[in-house]
């Protein structure tokens, strides 16, 4: 651990690609008002791997679903606070905007990706949705980007898994089909959320490495949450503590 630098809470910077400042996010029940997040604070620079590590309910996973638009609807809410990336108010911004940043400027891998990919849906099609969202290429050319990235993440036989649904393959490679999606309209951030977890030990590792090497290829930023601090060690370059709320 000899490279890894744990991060002051904010470094307000010209260059900073996501600012998040004195965020308060609560969610309510039945009028009563409980903080979630409580005035957090940290800045991720472009080409920059930040890691936020903390145990289970300490925060992490909502201050990410907010920085995508993805807070749950009428139990949550932004407070007070700011939250801006490239230089847009996220705060401010409605669900049409937040639906075209998806994916194109701001992309997310999930933990389970069992419950994020559509069981009915064959993977290719899967990643060919977000380029039909997001792009102007034509059916043939997308088709062709989608085998691309597949190579890219290294699934051993791209046709193969184009037509393979979700349940004929394993975690790690569903994992790997998800980092296509995510990868494909390269985001200038990508958020993966506790992404290894559901992983046996070997493939944690490789997809890790993945990771890295996709990061490093595309100089995308990455946010990754993890609740542990010796994973993030081989891959972050700053590194966050949450604890109830706070960092």
């Amino acid at each position: 651990m000899a490279n890894l630098r744990y991060t002051r809470p904010f470094t307000m910077a010209k260059h900073n690609l996501l600012e998040v400042d004195a965020l308060n996010i609560s969610f309510f029940k039945d009028r009563i008002e409980t903080p979630i997040i409580k005035s957090i604070s940290f800045a991720i620079q472009p080409n920059e791997i930040v890691a936020v590590v903390g145990e289970s309910g300490s925060g992490k996973s909502i201050s990410s679903l907010a920085i995508m638009g993805l807070l749950p609807k009428g139990i949550s809410k932004i407070t007070s606070g700011r939250l801006e990336f490239n230089g847009q108010n996220l705060v401010d911004c409605s669900d049409k905007d937040f639906q075209l940043m998806r994916g194109q400027e701001i992309a997310m891998i999930f933990q389970e990706p069992m419950s994020s990919l559509n069981p009915s849906m064959r993977c290719g099609k899967q990643v060919e949705e977000i380029l039909n969202q997001h792009s102007h290429l034509s059916s043939s050319e997308i088709k062709a980007e989608t085998l691309r990235l597949f190579e890219k993440v290294r699934l051993p036989d791209p046709k193969r898994f184009y037509k393979a649904y979700p349940h004929e393959i394993s975690g790690g490679q569903k994992q790997r089909v998800m980092i296509a999606m995510a990868i494909a309209c390269k985001p200038k951030l990508l958020i993966a959320d506790e992404p290894t977890t559901a992983l046996d030990v070997t493939v944690q590792k490789e997809i890790l490495e993945l990771l890295k090497e996709l990061q490093k290829e595309t100089q995308m930023s990455v946010l990754f949450i993890s609740h542990g601090l010796s994973l993030v060690s081989e891959l972050a370059d700053r590194v966050l503590v949450m604890y109830k709320g706070a960092i």
